[in-house]
């Protein structure tokens, strides 16, 4: 029998391979959810090759390429009030989608769980994951896991009116670091994230990408996503700081223009975090300076 509680949304983009590789292994869980597939305008054959290896999966097949934004979509598409993501290089293991939806529907405050992220073959800890473990933020004893603030696109498990609700992706955002303004608003929103490391998600990254343009995107995201969250006087100490760290090579170089060319929008749409998350905000940041 298919849980009903919990749907599966993958994005894609001409990794053709790889997403059938994966679909093989999400069309095998236990839990039999719905998978919804968005494909962003691949030119690689994948939906056609979706339609004939894996007729169940629902298929959403885009003209354009809408990033993370494109998980949206799929979001809309199911009716399930859980919805869990993975990549097409990665996927969840049996049972933990059960597991999130048990936690989910015992802790009606809760709106997204982060599971723990093995990566590769040799199954190494992800390290995002060793520091949510580690993180300063104290407990909250009604929650599981740990509180965070952030998450990983392709290991959460989220409460869909939540998602909903709090605008899901910003498409302007594209990928690296999108993550991290969708966390805010959720929490913003009086929702509590938690990361549960008993939920195991494995990831075999594609060798299918651009690192330099992840690199890129993901400083003028954090540039962008500072200043349309936190106090001015924060967000430039901030913004220093990111920048300083940063290689001083063609790629910030990529970055800091297309931050400033954001500046307008992100002037107009700036919304202050609430008092006590900003609190949670600089405690990470004092942690990570340390």
């Amino acid at each position: 029998m298919a849980d009903q509680r919990v749907s599966l949304v993958v994005i894609t983009r001409d990794r053709r391979a790889g997403l059938l590789a994966t679909l093989g292994r999400l069309t095998a869980l236990p839990e039999r959810p719905r998978i919804v597939v968005v494909d962003n305008g691949s030119r690689d054959g994948t939906a056609a090759a979706v339609r004939r290896a894996f007729p169940s999966v629902d298929l959403i097949a885009l003209d354009a390429n809408r990033g993370p934004a494109a998980r949206n979509l799929g979001v809309e598409r199911v009716r399930t009030p859980y919805v869990a993501f993975s990549d097409d290089d990665s996927w969840w293991a049996p049972g933990a989608l059960a597991r999130a939806a048990d936690l989910l529907d015992a802790h009606p405050d809760l709106g997204l769980v982060n599971g723990h992220i093995l990566v590769g073959e040799d199954e190494r800890d992800d390290p995002v994951c060793l520091a949510m473990a580690t993180s300063p933020l104290p407990d909250d004893p009604g929650m599981p896991g740990r509180p965070i603030l952030s998450f990983l696109g392709c290991a959460v498990v989220v409460r869909r009116d939540a998602f909903l609700r709090a605008g899901g992706y910003r498409p302007e955002l594209a990928v690296g670091g999108e993550e991290e303004l969708l966390g805010w608003d959720l929490a913003a929103s009086g929702w509590a994230l938690s990361y549960v490391p008993e939920l195991v998600v494995h990831h075999h990254p594609s060798p299918v990408r651009d690192p330099d343009e992840r690199r890129a995107r993901s400083l003028r995201n954090a540039l962008w996503t500072t200043w349309l969250r936190r106090p001015a006087g924060t967000a430039w100490r901030r913004s220093v700081e990111l920048v300083r760290r940063a290689p001083r090579d063609h790629v910030t170089a990529r970055a800091l223009v297309g931050a400033a060319a954001g500046v307008p929008r992100v002037l107009r749409r700036r919304r202050l975090l609430p008092a006590h998350l900003e609190a949670m905000r600089r405690t990470l940041d004092e942690h990570e300076a340390s």
